[in-house]
């Protein structure tokens, strides 16, 4: 194959990976009405891990308890990150949620700079400014506060942010795909936990969630791991970040489409705003400079 098709099939693969998390805002808004926050990540994720397991069952030969704590851990940051952003999801439109969640691009360089004591560069911190207006445009009420939901899924956000440090930090040199098993398994433990604990599950969810349970769990948590792995693969880092960040956008649309979301100049400006910041961020507009070096030559 070449390298060009290559290429090419690789964004297919991550634009197909957001356009399914995307939808997955508004499929999971609507799943909430029937289950209970922790039911429906419990659901979610043991199943994920059960397919991933049957699937990659051969690679559980590079397993060692070294693996058990560190997927453990990663796991309890992405079980807080999803916990924060689901409970945001209930109280607040699929569309600012998928938004404000993206903020966890802008933030993942202060992290690393509380971390690895690395400053962010000055692409990081005009990101994060921007990102700022965006979101008080976004979330800010007339009395200058911010809703119960919007405030848990930038709650949210941070931990999706640490998430990845996490990985950044515990999976260097470990087999990715064991790694990402083992994280499945601890947000399965975690949501179970909470759920036996402190929620009660209906009768009769099963009829109206099992259609949406079963996407949530195979198409967006497996199937999309698996098309990220493959673009990430063959594509630059900056190219990877600007199709990913896509994600919001398409929440956004399929909230307008499924949920009839109303958009404001307001809205629109905060969320073009928080785009451009997680491009920014994420890019530091490489791609413009190899255009303006392209133009010289």
């Amino acid at each position: 194959m070449s390298d060009a098709k290559t290429t090419a099939l690789a964004r297919l693969a991550l634009l197909i990976a957001t356009l399914i998390w995307g939808s997955s805002f508004v499929v999971l808004k609507s799943t909430l009405d029937f289950l209970p926050t922790n039911y429906v990540l419990a659901i979610r994720f043991t199943g994920a891990c059960i397919l991933l397991s049957l699937i990659f069952i051969r690679q559980f030969r590079d397993f060692t308890r070294d693996y058990l704590w560190r997927g453990l851990i990663i796991g309890i940051c992405l079980y807080l990150a999803y916990f924060t952003q689901t409970v945001g999801l209930v109280h607040t439109t699929p569309g600012k949620n998928a938004f404000l969640t993206a903020v966890y691009c802008i933030l993942v360089p202060f992290l690393f700079w509380l971390v690895d004591k690395k400053r962010p560069d000055r692409y990081h911190i005009s990101a994060a400014v921007i990102c700022l207006v965006g979101i008080g445009l976004v979330s800010l009420t007339g009395k200058l506060s911010l809703e119960f939901g919007d405030t848990m899924t930038l709650i949210g956000g941070f931990w999706f942010a640490a998430h990845i440090i996490a990985v950044t930090k515990l999976s260097a040199g470990k087999n990715p795909i064991l790694i990402t098993i083992i994280q499945f398994a601890g947000v399965a433990i975690c949501s179970w936990a909470v759920a036996l604990t402190t929620e009660t599950l209906p009768a009769g969810w099963y009829e109206n969630t099992l259609p949406s349970l079963g996407f949530l769990t195979v198409f967006c948590t497996a199937i999309t791991l698996l098309l990220q792995n493959i673009g990430q693969k063959y594509l630059p880092p900056s190219n990877c970040a600007i199709l990913l960040s896509l994600e919001s956008v398409f929440g956004v649309i399929f909230s307008i489409i499924i949920f009839h979301e109303v958009m404001t100049v307001r809205l629109v400006t905060g969320f073009v705003l928080i785009f451009v910041a997680v491009i920014i961020s994420e890019t530091k507009l490489s791609f413009l400079k190899r255009k303006k070096e392209g133009v010289t030559v």
